[in-house]
Parts: C-alpha cells; structure tokens; sequence
C-alpha cells in the first residue's frame, strides 16, 4: 500500500512539473533579427544611466543571400550624462571632429579583450555611438585584428570616409539633423548626404523626438535589413544568453 501511495505521489508530482520543465526546455536563447528597427533597439539596451554600460558584445550568425557568417555584434548607445562614462557632450565633439577620445578607445579595449582575433564584426551605433562605430571601424589595431563587415549608424553624422572598412550605412530620419552635424558634412557636404538613407517618420518640427524615437520603429525602418540595406535580406541570429555589457568610463 505504502509502495502504491509513493509511486502515485510520483505520478503526480510529474504531471505538475512536466509543463514547467517543458518550458525550461523549450527557451531558446536563440533571437532572429530581420530589420534594422530590431538592431536600434538592441541599441537602445545601452541607455542605462550607466548601471551595465553602453557597449554590448553579443555572438551570433549573420545571414545573408550568399553567405552564413559567425559574427560578434557590437552595439554603442549615444549620448547619456553619466558620472565618469564617456557619453558627454565633449566627446560629441572630439569624435565630431575625428579626433581620439575614452569612448573610442574603450570600445578598442573592449572588443579586443572579449571577442577572439580573426572574428568577424558587425558594428551598431546610435547618435555618438554611431560615431564611434565609424571611428572604430576605420581603426588599424581593430582592422588588423578582425574582419568588419558592416556598421550600420542611426541619427549619427558622417566620420572617417574612405578609412573606414567593411560596408557603412547610415539611416536618417528627415526631422533629424544630427545626422548632418560633424566636419566631415562642411568638408564633404555630397558624400555626407548622399550616403545617408532617409526615411520619414511624421515627426515636422520635432527633430530632438525624430532623433530619439525614429529609429526603433519597424513601420519607418522596417523595409532596411540588419545591414542598414534598404530592401535588404540579412538576417542576424542572436544567441542572447552571451549577450555582455561594458562600461566606458572616462578616466
């Protein structure tokens, strides 16, 4: 009797936990991005007031109509007043103008301490960090080191032309004139416009909100692929469990 109780005890606590074991089984780290929205939100995980930093690595696969590559995917959030974090305004303007400055040379660091020498980089950048994805993407220690097949900017303006390697496409929405405010836009005006992709997100004379909001939403950039390409067919699987953040501090 005493052997029946148990092995109906059994049965039961299985039946209760089989549901809740499926799902553990059943999560998949695994996340499909297909437009360039789903990466300016990866993105966007940057501005946290500096609690986890603005820099992420995140391995995955990029997909293409020609090719499945391994790929690390590099996001940099914009600018963020936060105490000791290299997203102020003064490296607005030292990486404006091209020049070195911590956040840059932090996400030097950063990637080549975590990701392996030989890999292959997709870097993503929103406002300043999109600069920075420019400027890191035209970097010789990085070009060197890792094979950079695309940077993909949002709302960010137009640095290191003809240095930088890999594919650069950069998004802009009309109402937003960040994308226009850098050197490189008064010595290169043509090139600065005609390499930025614009579409129209209704936002008139609200250009701070254009360039805040524009670039997560699907129904404006949702016809551009993880590789800023308009039309496009890349596709960036995400295994998001080794998803890190790091921290760029200023000293």
């Amino acid at each position: 009797m005493k052997f029946r109780r148990l092995v109906t005890a059994l049965l039961a606590l299985t039946l209760i936990l089989s549901p809740i074991m499926g799902a553990v089984r059943a999560a998949d780290p695994a996340v499909t991005c297909t437009n360039a929205a789903e990466i300016a939100q990866l993105v966007d995980a940057g501005y946290n007031q500096g609690t986890k930093g603005p820099i992420t690595i995140t391995q995955g696969t990029l997909r293409t109509a020609l090719s499945v590559k391994p790929v690390y995917l590099v996001t940099l959030s914009g600018t963020e007043l936060v105490f000791n974090q290299s997203t102020e305004a003064l490296t607005d303007l030292f990486s404006g103008f091209n020049l070195r400055n911590a956040y840059y040379d932090n996400v030097v660091r950063v990637i080549s301490a975590n990701i392996p020498k030989g890999s292959n980089l997709v870097l993503a950048g929103h406002s300043l960090g999109g600069m920075i994805a420019q400027q890191v993407a035209g970097d010789s220690t990085i070009k060197k080191n890792y094979n950079i097949l695309n940077t993909v900017t949002f709302g960010s303006p137009l640095l290191s032309d003809g240095s930088r390697e890999g594919t650069v496409r950069r998004l802009g929405d009309v109402s937003d004139i960040v994308p226009l405010l850098s050197v490189r836009t008064l010595l290169n005006p043509l090139r600065a416009l005609i390499g930025l992709n614009r579409e129209d997100g209704g936002y008139r004379l609200r250009p701070i909100t254009a360039h805040t909001e524009s670039y997560a939403r699907a129904d404006v950039w949702g016809r551009y692929d993880v590789t800023g390409t308009k039309y496009g067919s890349a596709k960036l699987v995400l295994d998001m469990s080794t998803r890190a953040f790091y921290q760029s501090p200023i000293f």
